[in-house]
């Protein structure tokens, strides 16, 4: 795992620069740290190492191929690097003078020299964001994990092509221009994150997951996203692989007896648990008692012969705290169980810290948890296992049942008769919904998704309305000219709702919310997470499940738990779903409210330019007296405002 950067100049390479970017992603890489630079090519590249397989020089980067082709700087794990290596030597391409360890990033770049780019990243499971230099050729490439684990930009400053793990390397050129685009802007608003291809500056963008991004020296610099198959000058996209495809082969060949089901996923998903826990360093897992977490500690224990280390951390606020249910699964199992309680204090310590953290706004409060767990675990272990991505693999998150069940009740209804009968019951309060659902955030689920039922012309509204925080005022965002990535929920003809709902949040929501969030929580102490569901032969297996043994009932992973029922008794997990969250709402109603309103000042807000104060003001009004609760809404926009104190003051476009 490291942080890596790189830049490719219209003249000669600054090898003093490239140490700054390098440098400036420490965190991420604290056990060593390496520059290399052609100057007279334009070309140099940085990494900074978090040491994990093969702790030994042999695995610093930027590393060389062995024919010396290649140049390569790797963020991330190629977890079935021994069967690769076994590979190249049975084909006969071993590197001549031996090779010069067994770290798997070394190993990666031997299978680039034996099959090319595409098939090595074929023959590869792992996650990873990387630039690998053509030495003879003299062309930069740039690739991502088929999910999006690992981050990566890019964009120019002047004339020179840069790329770094986070948007901090950017900050280090002279040449760069930290104007904010107000469509990001409008995005995180929305939906509390900037979503791929865009950052939050104008001109530097996402490389989107399971992309390749071809650069030759001199490249004119972008002002829109590259899209795939339309060359611009000195650059090109593909993508190598694609999930939709994924789902679509599924539907396909789907796996008709739920037993064999069963019995597919637990050896697909332990072979990847096995995989992705053998490290030359200590490795425990994240368990916070819910399906997905404990399905993965269930089968690490299970074929692990050591104590399998598990942490949580809990609150003393009851409705989020799920330290005693994470303490009931280690027992049973037998795990290595660490738990500490956090305080609201402590939790809210982090917050400052949070714009350094993500380094782009970035506005889904769980972040604060995430980081607390991570710092918790990072004290005795420098991998940890997570059980993220269930929920969208699996159908886990009840707006892919309720929001199509209210949908199909509704929508043969004429729109005036919907609103007259959705509007009303928008407005029960959440609480009384509370008694109907008996399920966390159930009554503000309700009521927000029957306000987007009211008016909505079919289901892709409906989902892209209940997703966006300000779907019913509009943006807050002044130069606001409609979201200019639109939710992707095209499977195939006939598909289920709950399936394209599952789909289009696999290829936005997970990489860009959740993966985002806990890859910058994590290494910002230098922590490694490993996330088994995707594996991606672990999809591909659950894409063949039908949506039937995925959705039973109105409860989402059916045949998620009927394998983790195997290991440990249901009653243990016969509870509402939770998420991993903190009182934010009722914080900023309290110990924040103070912080919250400086940063909202109406005043504040015309000076600055970027929001409509009529707007965020009745949101921040009817927070406070318990009318609605704005809380993400909010959030996104005080997270925004963190952001601008903490940097240097972003220009507006002109």
């Amino acid at each position: 795992m490291c942080g890596i950067s790189g830049l490719v100049g219209a003249g000669a390479a600054d090898p003093q620069l490239i140490a700054a970017m390098n440098n400036a992603l420490r965190h991420r890489g604290p056990d060593d740290g390496a520059v290399w630079a052609d100057v007279e090519a334009g070309i140099a590249l940085g990494s900074r190492r978090l040491a994990i397989i093969d702790l030994t020089l042999a695995g610093r980067q930027p590393m060389h191929s062995s024919d010396g082709h290649y140049v390569l700087t790797f963020n991330g794990e190629i977890y079935n690097h021994r069967e690769l290596r076994a590979e190249v030597e049975a084909s006969g391409r071993a590197p001549k003078g031996g090779w010069q360890g067994h770290c798997d990033t070394e190993t990666f770049l031997e299978a680039i020299v034996a099959w090319g780019l595409e098939g090595a990243l074929e023959r590869s499971v792992g996650m990873f964001a990387f630039g690998l230099w053509d030495r003879k050729n003299r062309t930069l490439r740039l690739a991502r994990d088929r999910f999006g684990e690992k981050p990566l930009y890019f964009g120019w400053a002047g004339r020179d092509f840069i790329f770094g793990s986070e948007l901090k390397t950017f900050r280090q050129h002279p040449r760069f221009d930290p104007t904010v685009d107000p469509r990001a802007l409008e995005l995180l608003a929305a939906r509390n994150y900037v979503p791929a291809p865009f950052s939050i500056y104008r001109g530097v963008f996402k490389l989107e997951p399971a992309s390749i991004l071809t650069v030759v020296p001199g490249a004119a610099p972008l002002t829109e996203p590259p899209l795939e198959g339309q060359t611009a000058e000195g650059v090109s996209l593909k993508r190598y692989w694609s999930y939709r495809e994924v789902l679509r082969r599924g539907l396909a060949e789907p796996i008709r007896d739920e037993g064999d089901a069963v019995e597919e996923l637990e050896r697909v998903l332990a072979r990847a648990v096995e995989s992705q826990a053998l490290a030359d360093v200590p490795v425990g897992a994240f368990l916070s008692g819910g399906i997905d977490s404990s399905s993965v500690v269930a089968l690490y224990q299970k074929y692990s012969t050591q104590k399998v280390r598990t942490f949580t951390i809990g609150f003393r606020e009851t409705a989020f705290n799920e330290a005693d249910y994470a303490r009931s699964v280690a027992e049973h199992f037998g795990t290595e169980h660490h738990e500490r309680i956090v305080t609201a204090r402590e939790a809210q310590e982090v917050i400052p810290r949070l714009p350094e953290i993500y380094d782009e706004p970035f506005a889904d409060s769980s972040q604060i948890p995430t980081h607390l767990v991570s710092a918790f675990a990072r004290e005795q272990v420098k991998v940890a296992l997570s059980g993220d991505a269930g929920d969208e693999l699996f159908g886990g998150y009840t707006r892919y049942f309720t929001i199509a069940r209210a949908w199909a009740a509704l929508k043969r209804a004429p729109a005036p008769l919907r609103a007259a009968v959705a509007r009303p019951l928008s407005r029960v309060p959440a609480g009384a919904w509370q008694l109907v659902g008996r399920r966390p955030y159930f009554g503000i689920k309700a009521r927000k998704a029957l306000r987007t039922i009211a008016y909505a012309r079919n289901l892709d509204e409906v989902f892209a309305a209940f997703l966006d925080e300000w779907s019913e005022l509009g943006s807050p965002v002044l130069a606001a000219g409609g979201c200019a990535v639109p939710f992707d929920l095209l499977v195939e003809p006939d598909t289920s709702d709950a399936l394209r709902m599952m789909y289009c949040d696999a290829v936005s929501y997970l990489p860009d919310d959740i993966l985002c969030k806990v890859d910058r929580a994590s290494m910002a102490v230098s922590l490694e997470v490993h996330c088994p569901f995707l594996d991606h032969r672990v999809a591909e297996m659950a894409a063949r499940i039908p949506i039937g043994m995925k959705i039973r009932g109105g409860i989402g992973k059916s045949v998620l738990r009927k394998m983790l029922y195997r290991e440990a008794p249901r009653e243990l997990f016969d509870r509402p779903k939770t998420g991993f969250g903190v009182p934010i709402g009722e914080w900023l109603k309290g110990p924040l409210r103070d912080w919250a309103e400086s940063l909202l000042q109406p005043s504040r807000l015309r000076s600055d330019g970027w929001f409509d104060p009529s707007k965020v003001q009745c949101r921040w009004s009817e927070h406070l007296s318990g009318a609605r609760d704005s809380t993400n809404a909010l959030w996104s926009i005080l997270m925004f405002q963190a952001w601008q104190d903490a940097a240097k003051p972003p220009r507006t476009s002109a």
